[in-house]
């Protein structure tokens, strides 16, 4: 949780938000009691509130104490993703309780919920409430009508309605405003209502409706938490992390979100701004992983059948994209909002991703190891293993080919040490599968492709004079994602030239004692956007503590991991980069992060299970 007060500026730090979703949306949740981005009805479509990325421009819902020097504190509800949001001044305080309901299987798309109840627990409490929502990233017009208990925004794609049991007034940019004053024990329910068509108008949430509603969405999350099945160390951060990755699944197909936000910079007012809002194959081996690992095998299977859709979906000598839309969407064209002013200045704001159009080849690999993982659980179809024969067949002519890597660098394609880690996991648990299941498939061929790509590797990915793996084949540039060497078992703990990498990464890109940064920009690839400083990678600093599990090294490995730990954000959320000053940049929260978490958590965790006496062995 997080205590703060006297928050100055139109731009909440990136790390003051908690979220809430439905299982089809989030809504960020400022600590001063403002959502700053929601999109509706999905998480790829245009937001209705935007303020996070143009504070003027782009929309909010701010419910909060009016009084100027009240200090602020939010946590999560144990073991759920309802927030609670509590205000104090030297008058009077309150809480906020924020929530969306889940959101009913046969509803229309179009239709959610938004409840948002204030409280006063202490003195008197005076509320100011600003409702004002710029549909389309601010792009549609729209319109206000006042009705009894509440107010409607018509815009031309649907219908906002917000229930108020205080009156409310128009103000001059859209938006609704009140104000108004609770003592202790009194308390103001509001929903925030979409849809296409309001066939009928909802008078204010009584009491015994918000409770009904707060129940069923407080005990919806406990029973789906109870199927966890991780009791060890850092259960709190884990599960936690678990909560974030079911709030990024989109219930319809399966598919996890990287993370739900776009355009949050890398670094402020900087260009390295995406949109993350869509999927990557590269993160399916990771979230089948951690998944199952918690024991959340109904997710793992809904994700597989997104993969196995995407794999139905190739034609003849068709290859997979890098990412998709949450329900299978091809085109991701890329294009920017110049209308919005970007979080804190920081330019463009983007929405789509052209990266969906690179080359990509670790993707394969990627592919073949969350198969690999959930055929330990249930065996795939017959179908699903001819497409990835076919798959296989294609990338057997074109392994040795330059790529855009894992970082999808836009400065041009080179022969990137990961991609060729990850081709050869593909061949690898191609033969795994096949002889663990019986698959026909050409052993031989899968076998030869194998043994000559783990020769590349070990002779042209080495650098002598280095000592090290590095980025791509001939450089002298180090690069976190050999730390995968290890976690994919491409070697074992012992090997000495993994070993010495992992030593050169901590030398050269560990930031302080703890962070990890991707690589140095100065020696690596071209990205195509320029030299521009960036923090600390969140999910390479958890991977480094996984590899130091594995070579033995736990009490460093603690100690890191401790240490990353208290780096998350308040309410236990870490957005894709942390800054030198240890605050979250990119876009938040980043389901790689926690993926990564979850992993490394485990990993430790286990260990220490096994070794007893190993922090006297060290």
């Amino acid at each position: 949780m997080k205590y703060a007060s006297n928050l100055e500026g139109d731009y909440l730090p990136i790390e003051d938000h908690a979220i809430i979703g439905n299982l089809h949306t989030v809504a960020l949740v400022g600590i001063d009691g403002t959502i700053d981005w929601y999109c509706l009805p999905r998480f790829d479509s245009p937001s209705i509130f935007g303020a996070i990325l143009d504070a003027d421009k782009g929309g909010m819902f701010r419910l909060t104490s009016d009084y100027a020097n009240t200090k602020y504190l939010q946590i999560y509800l144990p073991e759920t993703n309802v927030v609670l949001t509590r205000f104090i001044s030297d008058y009077g305080g309150g809480e906020l309780t924020d929530f969306m309901p889940i959101k009913k299987k046969h509803a229309d798309q179009y239709r959610h919920n938004l409840v948002r109840s204030i409280a006063g627990a202490v003195g008197t409490l005076p509320i100011k409430l600003t409702c004002r929502p710029a549909f389309n990233y601010a792009r549609d017009p729209h319109h206000v009508e006042l009705v009894a208990g509440g107010a409607i925004f018509h815009s031309h794609e649907f219908d906002l309605y917000l229930t108020s049991p205080v009156p409310l007034e128009r103000d001059e940019k859209g938006g609704v405003t009140a104000t108004f004053t609770l003592q202790r024990g009194e308390s103001a329910h509001f929903q925030l209502i979409s849809d296409r068509e309001l066939e009928y108008l909802p008078g204010p949430l009584t009491e015994a409706a918000y409770q009904d509603l707060l129940y069923e969405t407080l005990h919806y999350w406990y029973r789906w938490l109870s199927n966890c099945t991780y009791q060890g160390r850092w259960r709190e951060m884990v599960q936690r992390s678990a909560l974030v990755l079911k709030l990024l699944t989109y219930a319809p197909t399966g598919a996890i979100v990287a993370s739900p936000t776009t355009s949050l910079p890398e670094t402020l007012g900087g260009s390295r701004n995406w949109d993350y809002r869509y999927t990557w194959l590269r993160d399916a081996a990771f979230t089948l992983d951690s998944l199952l690992k918690l024991g959340f095998t109904e997710e793992g299977e809904a994700f597989t059948g997104w993969l196995n859709e995407r794999c139905h979906e190739l034609k003849e000598n068709g290859t997979p994209q890098p990412m998709y839309g949450i329900t299978g969407e091809q085109d991701l064209k890329e294009s920017t909002l110049d209308h919005l002013a970007g979080y804190r200045g920081s330019r463009p704001v983007r929405i789509g991703n052209g990266a969906y159009t690179q080359k990509q080849l670790d993707i394969y690999g990627e592919l073949m190891d969350a198969i690999y993982i959930y055929n330990n659980y249930d065996a795939i179809s017959y179908n699903l293993w001819q497409n990835l024969c076919r798959l296989l067949k294609w990338l057997s002519k074109h392994w040795k080919e330059p790529d855009n890597g894992i970082w999808e660098v836009r400065g041009g394609e080179k022969p990137f040490l990961h991609s060729r880690l990850m081709c050869w996991v593909a061949f690898d648990r191609a033969l795994r599968i096949a002889r663990d299941w019986g698959w026909p498939a050409p052993l031989s061929t899968w076998e030869q492709i194998r043994a000559e790509s783990y020769e590349q590797i070990m002779q042209e990915g080495w650098n002598e004079q280095r000592n090290c793996f590095t980025q791509y084949y001939g450089s002298d540039a180090v690069d976190a994602s050999a730390l995968l060497l290890l976690l994919k078992h491409f070697t074992g703990p012992h090997e000495p030239r993994v070993v010495a990498t992992i030593e050169r990464i901590k030398e050269e890109l560990t930031v302080g004692t703890t962070t990890v940064r991707r690589y140095d920009q100065k020696t690596a690839a071209d990205d195509g956007l320029g030299r521009s400083p960036e923090g600390a990678f969140t999910a390479c600093c958890f991977w480094m503590i996984e590899n130091l599990v594995r070579i033995n090294k736990l009490e460093e490995a603690r100690m890191r991991l401790e240490k990353l730990l208290s780096m998350s954000n308040h309410v236990g959320l870490y957005a894709e980069e942390i800054s030198s000053g240890i605050n979250a940049v990119g876009n938040f929260p980043q389901a790689f992060s926690h993926l990564a978490l979850i992993t490394a958590c485990y990993a430790l965790d286990e260990t220490l299970n096994t070794r007893k006496g190993w922090y006297w062995r060290e």
